[in-house]
């Protein structure tokens, strides 16, 4: 794999879980519909995952899982880490646990740049 799409690749997983994020949030959460749909006790077969999503941003559920998740990415410092707490925070700032994921969103963006800037400086000469 080229450097230059290996580099870009993380990036396009977050820009994608936010684009996700976004569409569950403004397509399946907030239409008036939707929450219509699911207030009595016979609503569609998709109100349940709807209103499990509902109470994991009552509860502040996707904040601390982006908190804990960006903690992780600060002591393990791999790719891998970083994307899933920059990821976890972008879902969390569009599901409204805003503090939480603007934290892991940052931890998680600053720690892929450094683990990338560290993977792009050349070996030491022994």
């Amino acid at each position: 794999m080229k450097s230059s799409l290996r580099a870009a690749l993380p990036w396009v997983v977050i820009v994608l879980v936010a684009l996700g994020a976004t569409v569950l949030r403004y397509g399946f959460i907030e239409p008036a519909d939707a929450a219509h749909a699911c207030d009595g006790a016979d609503g569609p077969w998709w109100c349940t995952t709807r209103n499990l999503i509902v109470q994991g941003f009552l509860t502040y559920a996707y904040g601390y899982a982006a908190v804990l998740m960006a903690l992780v990415a600060l002591f393990w410092r791999s790719t891998v880490s970083a994307v899933l707490a920059a990821s976890l925070g972008v879902i969390a700032l569009q599901l409204y646990c805003y503090e939480g994921g603007a934290l892991a969103l940052l931890i998680g963006a600053l720690r892929l740049v450094r683990v990338q800037y560290d993977r792009a400086l050349p070996a030491p000469a022994n």
